[in-house]
C-alpha cells in the first residue's frame, strides 16, 4: 500500500472512533509510536494522518502529552448563544417540540434549495433551547428525505443533531452560510420564548454543508439575546 493510502486509512481509522466515542472528548489517542506498531508503518505517515485530523478539527496536539480529541463543534465559526450547549455555568435542556416529520420545503428557508432537493421531500423538525430553564432559542431544522432518513427522536444524542450525524451516521458538519437580522417577535415565536410579540428577537437563518454528498442542513432560528450574549461557535 503506498504510503498516501496508508495515512488515509490511519485518518480515517481515528476519525471513526472519534465519531462512536470510543476515544471521547477530553482524552487522547494512542501514541504516534503505538500507532505507527499498529499499523506498521513510518512516523511520517502517522504525522501525516494526524495533521489531517488537526486540520479537520477532531483533535489538538499538546506538547508532551499527545493528541487530544476536542469538541469539533467549537471551531466552526457560527454564531449561537453564548455557554449554549457546552457551559457549565448553566442548566441548558434541548425540547423536541415537532418531532422529525415528512413533508414540504418551506418557503421561509432563506437560502435556495439544490435542484436534487426540489426534487425531494424534507423532513422537518423544532427545538427549543433553554437555560436555566427559560427558552432562549427556537430553532426550525429541514433536510431533504432522499439524502438522510427520516431521525427518530429517541435516536438523538444530548438533543444534538450534529452529535446524532457524527457518531451515528458518521457524517460531519463541514462549513455554513448564514444570514443574521433583528426582527421583531411573531406572536407564535413571541409565545415560545416567552416574550412579548413585537419584541426585539435575533433572527439567524443558516445552510450547514455536510460531508455527506448531497446533504445540507437548513435552520431558521429565533434568539432572544436579552439575558444571553452571542459568541462566535454553533452546537446544533
Amino acid at each position: 500500500m503506498k504510503s498516501s493510502k496508508k495515512y488515509y486509512k490511519i485518518q480515517n481509522f481515528i476519525k471513526k472512533r472519534i465519531q462512536k466515542g470510543i476515544y471521547p472528548v477530553g482524552t487522547y489517542i494512542p501514541s504516534e509510536n503505538e500507532i505507527c506498531e499498529q499499523f506498521q508503518t513510518t512516523r511520517t505517515t502517522v504525522r501525516k494522518a494526524l495533521d489531517e485530523l488537526l486540520k479537520e478539527g477532531f483533535i489538538a496536539k499538546e506538547q508532551g502529552k499527545g493528541s487530544k480529541v476536542i469538541e469539533r463543534r467549537k471551531s466552526l465559526g457560527l454564531l449561537t448563544v453564548k455557554g449554549f450547549s457546552g457551559a457549565i455555568d448553566y442548566a441548558v435542556e434541548t425540547t423536541l417540540t415537532e418531532k422529525p416529520k415528512i413533508t414540504q420545503w418551506d418557503p421561509i428557508i432563506a437560502f435556495p434549495l439544490t435542484k436534487e432537493e426540489k426534487k425531494s421531500k424534507c423532513v422537518y423538525f423544532q427545538r427549543v433551547r433553554c437555560i436555566n430553564n427559560r427558552p432562549v432559542v427556537l430553532e426550525n431544522n429541514w433536510y431533504a428525505l432522499d439524502a438522510l432518513e427520516v431521525i427518530k427522536p429517541s435516536d438523538f444524542i444530548e438533543g444534538s443533531f450534529f452529535k446524532t450525524l457524527s457518531q451515528k451516521y458518521l457524517i460531519e458538519v463541514m462549513g455554513a452560510d448564514q444570514e443574521l437580522r433583528s426582527i421583531p417577535a411573531s406572536k407564535k415565536v413571541a409565545k415560545n420564548l416567552g416574550l412579548k410579540e413585537g419584541d426585539s428577537i435575533l433572527h439567524i437563518s443558516v445552510r450547514f454543508q455536510t460531508s455527506k454528498p448531497g446533504l445540507n442542513l437548513y435552520g431558521d432560528l429565533y434568539c432572544n439575546t436579552s439575558e444571553y450574549p452571542i459568541r462566535n461557535s454553533y452546537y446544533s
